[in-house]
């Protein structure tokens, strides 16, 4: 017999918050294994650009973090080959160099000590809409964990590999989550790297969606309201880390190298 059938939203949410704390906690994988995850992760979501874009997350000392290394594409690292470098990109652990864009990375954690993980890529739908010079638009269920979240960098500041974007690129992201840089791509944070990731493939997602409702007619806005409420019930940690565990798996049916052999989530 069904006990809940006029139970109120409100409980019900409550309801399924307290069903995900027990069925989804934390994987038990190393900061570099779900690095290495994710860097496979998005180079089949589309995010692959040849050698463009930087995917990074603090190290366990302060003023560090790790990354991959320059020449190496998102399909190629491995949780072996990640280097670990300092805000000034000194390579601490591994061999190679990194990006020297990297360098905006250093600005973005000086500034926001809630981001432990950075993913910055040229992938294709928002590299398109970035060439609009138009910010991205939340009109789909699916993408409210962006609603409000995204933040608009309309003026090109030029290849970031200097200390003046690092400054403007970190400003332009404020207290946000993510942004799209006009004429160059997106970038997201995340407390973790799980949210990092799935904010990654979201964004991708909304601006390939934006691209066909702008070719197709007038976007029609979310209210507001239900828009920031399905922006909280999207953006929990536990969810985080469910959606990582089933793009993990099927990252690893693909790509078993870029973990140690034996590593399941």
């Amino acid at each position: 017999m069904a006990t809940t059938l006029h139970d109120d939203k409100d409980v019900l949410v409550g309801r399924a918050e307290r069903q995900m704390g027990e069925h989804f906690g934390d994987s038990g994988l190393t900061i570099r294994q779900k690095l290495a995850l994710t860097c496979r992760i998005l180079f089949d979501g589309g995010h692959d650009s040849g050698l463009a874009g930087q995917i990074t997350a603090r190290g366990e000392e302060a003023g560090t973090y790790y990354t991959q290394r320059l020449g190496l594409g998102f399909d190629e690292i491995t949780e072996q080959n990640l280097l670990l470098v300092d805000e000034d990109l000194n390579v601490l652990e591994g061999e190679g160099m990194p990006n020297p864009a990297n360098r905006f990375h250093s600005w973005i954690y000086r500034a926001r000590e809630d981001v432990t993980c950075i993913v910055h890529t040229h992938s294709l739908h928002t590299a398109a809409l970035a060439m609009l010079e138009v910010p991205l638009v939340v009109s789909q269920m699916d993408t409210t964990p962006l609603y409000d979240d995204c933040a608009f960098l309309k003026d090109w500041p030029g290849v970031p590999v200097g200390n003046e974007e690092g400054e403007i690129i970190s400003a332009a992201l404020g207290d946000k989550r993510a942004i799209l840089l006009a004429h160059h791509g997106q970038l997201v944070t995340g407390g973790t790297v799980e949210e990092a990731c799935n904010l990654a493939i979201l964004i991708e997602r909304a601006a390939r969606l934006q691209l066909l409702a702008m070719a197709a007619g007038t976007i029609q806005p979310l209210e507001p309201a239900l828009a920031r409420e399905a922006h909280d019930w999207t953006s929990s940690d536990r969810r985080d880390k469910a959606n990582f565990a089933y793009y993990g798996r099927r990252a690893l049916r693909h790509h078993p190298d870029c973990v140690t052999e034996g590593t399941a989530l």
